[in-house]
């Protein structure tokens, strides 16, 4: 016979699956067709598991004095599918949490508060463009952004991946490609149905109908043969980096513009986005995303110099290995990259401490950097040791970040964790750039040493898409702002 707290609990934990079971069908409404991405303090609930979402409405706790149960916040779910919006990241979370504890109803019905907080994006606003993207390249990073770009397909998508290009391969090639977007040892299986058309050198993948050209240079490329025209090709190679190679792609017939994945040369401008995104204008043709590292730092290392100011510093990247290092010791044209990755940790380099002046030119030449290769396949941390020019305690530098991680700009750049248990494989499809470990904060005076953790294939592939918005001119603004 249960007892009546057992009863009591038992009871509880239905009511929150049926409503987080309730939930799920209108978010992906919401989602699919009006381009509505919802989250609970951060936490997405786009294609998330009714646990998923449970979990999500727990973690307020961690945040605010009081808890936000999904009764309270179904209403707000509900209300926002009855209304006509704009693509948008909304923060029901927030949104109820302001409304039910803040004071924010004053007076006001849920439908009322809603059309106030979202005015922004009430439909009736300016037009979205729409934009052909082309994936040159199709590795760890290329195969990500299919990823995202396809689980953004459907009738409100803005953003439309039309083709890959890949080198000519073997017969087997389509059937190849196309399992290794479906299965990622890594990231997991793919979340939907992957189909192949070999008669048309297509893949299809959950209502996206994806061409796949193979060609060996840009040069033998006519996109607007297959019905694609002004795309945004986005070069995953790593082949080229500086205007002259990049460019190339420009001579393509149906290319309008090209973003790199990884630290340009020349003059390019090497956007992290949440920190200099703004530079961005229409007339740019080749933009580059800067590196993993890069974005994971940079809005950290802003945060904390806008508000303590910061003298010098050193970043050291514990980094998970990659691509091209080898499995076992074999030659490589790198000092020490030769030496097998499973087995070791490789002292190697890193232009990211440098790279982050590019984004922060009030940082130039006050941080140095070293990188050392360790034995994971994903996720690594920055440690940044910085002297800063105002004292604060570990306290305040923590309660600052979670802040920036909640209600600033960069909210959806930096993300913040309280957890003393965290591991490295608990941040993969991590969506942030970075995550601020904030038990191991070490803070004396002007003297602190901050961990950052990041997923450095999909955390990076988000900031990557977030470019791509911004050089198609595609708004998707998160709310409430703050």
């Amino acid at each position: 016979m249960t007892s009546h707290l057992e009863e009591k609990y038992q009871t509880s934990w239905q009511e929150r699956q049926t409503f987080a079971e309730n939930m799920q069908p209108i978010i992906g409404q919401l989602f699919r067709n009006k381009g509505i991405e919802v989250s609970v303090y951060g936490r997405p609930l786009v294609n998330a598991s009714a646990i998923d979402i449970i979990k999500a409405h727990k973690s307020v706790a961690l945040h605010e004095e009081s808890k936000l149960r999904l009764r309270e916040s179904f209403p707000f779910v509900e209300a926002l599918s009855k209304m006509q919006l704009s693509p948008a990241r909304i923060d029901v979370g927030k949104l109820a949490y302001r409304y039910l504890f803040c004071g924010g109803a004053n007076g006001l019905s849920i439908e009322q508060y809603l059309e106030k907080e979202l005015a922004d994006i009430v439909t009736g606003g300016k037009e979205q463009p729409e934009q052909d993207v082309v994936l040159y390249g199709f590795g760890r990073i290329g195969r990500l952004l299919a990823r995202l770009l396809i689980e953004r397909a459907g009738p409100s998508a803005k953003m439309n991946l039309r083709a890959i290009v890949i080198r000519p391969g073997k017969e087997d090639d389509l059937e190849k490609r196309a399992s290794l977007l479906r299965r990622d040892s890594v990231h997991g299986a793919f979340n939907g149905s992957i189909t192949i058309d070999k008669e048309n050198n297509v893949i299809k993948a959950n209502g996206a109908f994806i061409k796949v050209i193979y060609a060996k240079s840009p040069a033998d490329i006519d996109y607007t043969e297959y019905g694609i025209n002004n795309a945004l090709v986005v070069d995953n190679t790593g082949i080229w980096s500086d205007r002259e190679g990049l460019g190339q792609h420009l001579q393509s017939k149906g290319v309008s513009k090209v973003l790199l994945t990884a630290p340009a040369k020349d003059d390019i401008k090497n956007i992290v986005y949440g920190v200099n995104h703004e530079m961005i204008l229409p007339e740019d043709r080749i933009v580059s995303a800067a590196s993993c590292t890069t974005n994971a730092i940079t809005p950290v290392l802003k945060a904390v110099n806008d508000k303590f100011g910061i003298r010098n510093g050193h970043v050291e990247t514990i980094h998970s290995y990659t691509n091209d290092q080898n499995l076992i010791d074999n030659y490589h044209k790198a000092p020490r990259r030769g030496r097998s990755a499973p087995l070791n940790m490789v002292i190697s380099t890193t232009g990211a401490a440098k790279a982050v002046s590019k984004a922060l030119p009030e940082l130039k030449g006050l941080l140095t950097g070293n990188a050392i290769r360790v034995p994971t396949p994903n996720v690594s941390m920055a440690i940044m040791n910085l002297n800063l020019k105002e004292a604060t305690d570990k306290d305040g530098l923590n309660d600052y970040l979670r802040y920036i991680s909640l209600a600033s700009d960069m909210q959806n750049q930096v993300d913040y964790t309280a957890s003393n248990e965290i591991v490295s494989t608990d941040l993969v499809g991590s969506r942030y750039a970075g995550v601020v470990d904030s038990q191991a904060t070490i803070v004396d005076e002007d003297r602190a040493v901050l961990y950052v953790w990041y997923d450095n294939e999909f955390g990076y592939s988000c900031q990557v898409v977030r470019v791509m918005h911004e050089m198609a001119g595609i708004y998707v603004p998160t709310l409430p702002m703050k």
